[in-house]
C-alpha cells in the first residue's frame, strides 16, 4: 500500500510541474527570440539602408566638426563660432573620434610651421606616401604623445571643467558610448556603423588629405610646400579636398578660389552665418584692377606683394600660352615636340618643385626655346621681389619698374601683357576680412 501511495504522489506532483516546466521553456525560447531579434535588427528594426544612411550622415557630421571645429575656427582662427556651436562639435568629435581638441589643433598648426620639413608630423615628402596614407592615424597619435608640440602650438584650445574631466581624461568613453548607441539602434549591423564611423577620419583626413594632398592633384598657387589639389569639388571631405588654396591662404575661413571651385565647408558656414552661429573672420584676397599707371612703382610693389600668389598663376597661365604657342610652331614646321610635350606641365612652375628626373629635360627645352627661357628667367626675377629683404622698399620699386621696361621690350606678347596687367593691379590687404 505504501508502495502504490508513493507511485501515485509521484505521478500527481509530474503533472503539476509539467504546466510550469513548459512555461519556463517557453519563456527561454521567447527570451532567446528577442535577443536574436535584438542582435540582428536592434530597437529600431530598421533597414540596411536606412541604418547605413544614418550612418552616413553621422560621419559626414563628423567631417563638418573636424573641417568648420577643429580646422578654420581651432586651428587656424579664421572661423568664429557661437559658443554653444562650438561645443556641439567638441561633445561630437569626442563622442565619434576621441580626438582632443588641444592634441588636433597643435599637431595640424606644428604641420603648417614645418611644412615638408623634418619635424612635420604627416609630410609624404618626409615620410614617404605609402606610410602616411596608409599609418596617417599612427603619426598623429605618435605626435600627440609629444608634450613640446602640445606646448608649443596648443594654445588657445578649451581648458575648461568638462575638458579636463571628461573630454581629456577620458576620450574612450566617448567612442565606447557611440558604439552601445548603434548596437543598441541597428543590432549587429550597428557594429558595422560603429567600424566606418571609427575608420572615417583616419582614412579621409589623415589618409587622403595630409598624404594625397601633399602628393597628387592640380595646384593653383605656387605655395612653399608640395600642397596640392585633390578634387575641385570639396564635398566629400568637406572642403578640405582644396588642400593647394588652404595652403596658400590658411588663415582664410574659405577654400574655394576659382569660379569651378566648391567648398561645401564655406557652404555651412554662410548658412551658420545667416542664422548668426558663426563669422568668418578672412577669406582669400581678390585683386581688383584700376588704370595703367605709367610707371611701376610703391603702389604696384604693395599690390604685387599682397596679392603674390594671384599674380603669380596669371604668370603661370601666360607661360602655359607660350607653352602652347611653341608647340604650335613645331607642328607647323613638322618638328620634334615630344620633349617640349613632356616636360610643359613643369615649365611654369618653381624649380624646387620640378622632379628630379624632369629637371634635365626642363633645361634642356628651355635652351631649345629662347622664349620659354627668357620668361622663366623673369619669372625668377619677379619672385625675388617680395623674397629679397637685404633691400629697401624704394630699390624694390625701382627693380619693378626696370622689370616691366624689359617685359614689354622683351618683344613677346605674353610678357608685355602681362607687365601692363600688372601696372594697373590696385593695392589690397592679403586677406580681406
Amino acid at each position: 500500500m505504501l508502495a502504490q501511495s508513493g507511485l501515485f504522489l509521484s505521478g500527481v506532483r509530474a503533472v503539476c510541474w509539467w504546466p510550469l516546466f513548459e512555461r519556463f521553456a517557453v519563456s527561454i525560447e521567447s527570451f532567446w527570440g528577442a535577443s536574436l531579434h535584438f542582435l540582428v535588427h536592434g530597437l529600431t528594426g530598421a533597414a540596411w539602408w536606412q541604418a547605413l544612411l544614418l550612418g552616413l550622415v553621422c560621419t559626414h557630421l563628423t567631417i563638418v566638426s573636424v573641417t568648420l571645429y577643429l580646422h578654420r575656427h581651432s586651428a587656424h582662427r579664421a572661423l568664429d563660432l557661437h559658443p554653444a556651436l562650438a561645443h556641439g562639435f567638441r561633445f561630437w568629435l569626442w563622442l565619434s573620434t576621441g580626438m582632443k581638441t588641444k592634441d588636433w589643433t597643435a599637431i595640424h598648426r606644428k604641420h603648417h610651421a614645418k611644412c615638408e620639413q623634418v619635424g612635420d608630423p604627416h609630410s609624404p615628402v618626409v615620410f614617404g606616401i605609402k606610410k602616411v596614407f596608409w599609418q596617417g592615424a599612427e603619426l598623429y597619435r605618435a605626435e600627440a604623445q609629444n608634450p613640446d608640440t602640445l606646448a608649443r602650438y596648443g594654445h588657445g584650445t578649451p581648458d575648461d571643467w568638462i575638458e579636463r574631466r571628461l573630454y581629456s581624461r577620458w576620450p574612450q568613453v566617448g567612442i565606447v558610448l557611440m558604439l552601445l548607441l548603434y548596437v543598441s539602434l541597428f543590432g549587429a549591423l550597428g557594429l558595422a556603423l560603429w567600424a566606418m564611423q571609427m575608420v572615417w577620419i583616419p582614412f579621409w583626413a589623415a589618409g587622403v588629405v595630409n598624404g594625397i594632398g601633399h602628393y597628387w592633384g592640380y595646384r593653383n598657387f605656387e605655395s612653399p610646400d608640395a600642397s596640392a589639389n585633390v578634387s575641385p569639388w570639396g564635398i566629400v571631405i568637406g572642403g578640405e579636398e582644396l588642400h593647394n588654396n588652404h595652403h596658400t591662404y590658411p588663415t582664410s575661413a574659405k577654400f574655394s578660389v576659382k569660379p569651378y571651385e566648391f567648398d561645401l565647408g564655406w557652404a555651412y558656414i554662410r548658412a551658420l552665418s545667416a542664422l548668426g552661429l558663426a563669422r568668418a573672420r578672412k577669406t582669400p584676397p581678390k585683386p581688383a584692377f584700376g588704370a595703367v599707371r605709367p610707371v611701376a612703382d610703391a603702389d604696384t610693389l604693395e599690390a604685387l606683394i599682397a596679392h603674390r600668389y594671384e599674380v603669380m598663376a596669371a604668370y603661370a597661365q601666360q607661360m602655359r600660352a607660350a607653352v602652347a604657342a611653341e608647340l604650335a610652331g613645331l607642328q607647323a614646321r613638322r618638328s620634334d615636340a615630344s620633349a617640349l610635350r613632356a616636360v610643359r606641365r613643369w615649365l611654369h612652375r618653381d624649380d624646387a618643385q620640378v622632379p628630379p628626373q624632369h629637371q634635365a629635360w626642363v633645361q634642356q627645352v628651355r635652351a631649345q626655346h629662347p622664349t620659354l627661357a627668357q620668361m622663366h628667367a623673369m619669372r625668377e626675377e619677379l619672385r625675388l621681389l617680395w623674397n629679397n629683404t637685404a633691400r629697401s622698399r624704394e630699390q624694390l620699386a625701382q627693380d619693378l619698374h626696370a622689370w616691366c621696361q624689359r617685359a614689354e621690350a622683351s618683344g613677346i606678347a605674353a610678357l608685355r601683357e602681362f607687365s601692363e596687367r600688372l601696372r594697373a593691379l590696385q593695392s589690397a590687404p592679403a586677406l580681406a576680412a
